[in-house]
């Protein structure tokens, strides 16, 4: 199953990256730049084919690529031979004019934009099956028992329902943590339904210091309904069976999912069971699994809310589909003021590694479903990651896209040719700086999948 998750994150991005460097590579042959070729992958070529000027590379790593362009390391050289210009040559990288290489260089991060509207686009134009929660909460105080969170300070209770925040309705679970996530440390004010009363309640979300997000200490309440059992499992030696609703553990009342989890937290070795099935109630034994990191295993799905999201036309999917890229793209620099505010990077900056894995752990999860729900969620996952290598590249550093357009425009400002010095010393700082978040990024995939 791991290998098949490895598999399927290098497919998606593999995707993401060619879609990157098709930019730079259409942009570089629209601008008359010669490309040299055009590669997915890193490292040793395994497979190699020439096509008229251009040799197209699949590379021995398949995480990244490049589109080489005839001249691109021109600056270098005539750095390396003390020249004071470099001599301006039909075809090359920096014998186009700067905004040529503006254009080159914006349009990878472009052409990740518009894959992204594409994709969601096309999700949205198929419809969606979505599974979620309802907007019922349950303090996490009232499961931890010990910790206080700002849920608490502000006065709700479990079984509340928050139907909406700053005025915009939350339905479902994933309408309000999109809300609470997106601003920590920011009043919100609540809209509470409790025994019939609807209340308004301010609460100011904490920044969880691990992902960068904000949080109020609630989870969502999930009836005790059975919705799958994992076959061979402890619920299945149990005979328990979908559409079973369990109604006590060890004696404790279980009015909701994580009732019966807060049951699991002292590691009984048995759990006696009531449960009604068909208006009847029976009893069984359970015998919990623990897991090596010592989380119970019953083999139980809980059921959730499911609904189908209709078919757009054409018009109004590709509407969605710019409308949620541009969302994500605003949640992107928002979170990126986050980077110093004292989170946990090992944990909030994913390495390539841990990408291959959400990505494809991600699409498994779906393909589980159906085939159909895995490309949906594979595709949706895809357009975040296309979104966030936009950004990226487009951070004004060394090295990166945006770094050569910062660069590119102070000499069009300028009025005349950069000093080799000058770009030499711009890209080896760049490549100290990228590499260096590559090595951080990686200590944090290996703290990641140690933990998986």
């Amino acid at each position: 199953m791991l290998l098949f998750k490895i598999v399927l994150g290098l497919i998606g991005l593999g995707i993401v990256v060619f879609v990157h460097e098709l930019g730079h590579f259409l942009a570089a042959r629209l601008a008359g730049i010669d490309v040299e070729a055009f590669s997915i992958g890193w490292g040793k070529p395994l497979l190699k084919r020439k096509v008229g000027n251009v040799e197209y590379r699949l590379g021995m790593f398949p995480i990244g690529g490049y589109c080489k362009m005839r001249g691109e390391n021109e600056f270098r050289e005539a750095w390396e031979n003390r020249q004071k210009e470099v001599e301006p040559i039909k075809g090359t990288f920096f014998g186009a004019n700067p905004f040529r290489r503006i254009l080159v260089c914006f349009a990878g991060p472009f052409f990740n934009l518009l894959f992204a509207v594409l994709m969601l686009s096309i999700v949205w134009g198929a419809g969606m099956e979505v599974h979620t929660l309802g907007n019922r909460i349950i303090l996490a105080s009232d499961i931890r028992g010990e910790d206080l969170y700002p849920a608490d300070a502000a006065g709700l209770k479990s079984g509340d329902r928050i139907v909406a925040i700053d005025g915009k309705e939350t339905p479902y679970y994933h309408n309000i943590q999109e809300m609470v996530a997106i601003n920590p440390e920011k009043n919100l004010n609540l809209t509470v339904e409790r025994d019939g009363s609807i209340l308004e309640i301010p609460v100011r979300p904490s920044l969880e210091k691990s992902t960068g997000a904000g949080r109020i200490g609630v989870y969502f309440w999930n009836e005790p309904v059975i919705e799958e059992v994992a076959p061979g499992s402890a619920a299945s030696a149990a005979g328990l069976e979908k559409g079973d609703r369990i109604l006590t553990a060890n004696g404790e009342t279980v009015r909701n999912s994580m009732d019966m989890y807060r049951t699991l937290e002292t590691k009984p070795d048995l759990l006696e069971l009531v449960f009604e099935r068909n208006g009847n109630e029976k009893k069984t034994n359970l015998v919990p699994v623990y897991t090596d990191q010592g989380e119970a295993d019953l083999g139980i799905g809980f059921a959730f809310i499911e609904y189908k999201t209709p078919a757009l036309p054409f018009h109004q999917a590709l509407f969605k589909g710019v409308k949620e890229a541009w969302k994500t793209l605003t949640l992107y620099l928002r979170s990126l003021g986050l980077l110093f505010r004292g989170i946990d990077l090992t944990k909030a900056v994913s390495g390539p590694v841990r990408i291959t894995y959400m990505v494809g752990d991600i699409a498994a999860e779906g393909f589980g479903e159906s085939i159909s729900a895995g490309l949906r969620s594979m595709i949706n996952f895809l357009s975040l990651i296309s979104v966030a290598l936009c950004i990226m590249n487009l951070l004004p550093l060394p090295i990166l896209d945006g770094g050569m357009i910062l660069l590119f425009i102070f000499e069009a400002f300028l009025h005349k040719p950069l000093h080799p010095k000058l770009v030499g010393v711009f890209q080896t700082v760049g490549v100290v700086l990228i590499f260096s978040l590559m090595a951080f990024a990686l200590f944090g995939d290996i703290l990641f999948l140690s933990n998986r």
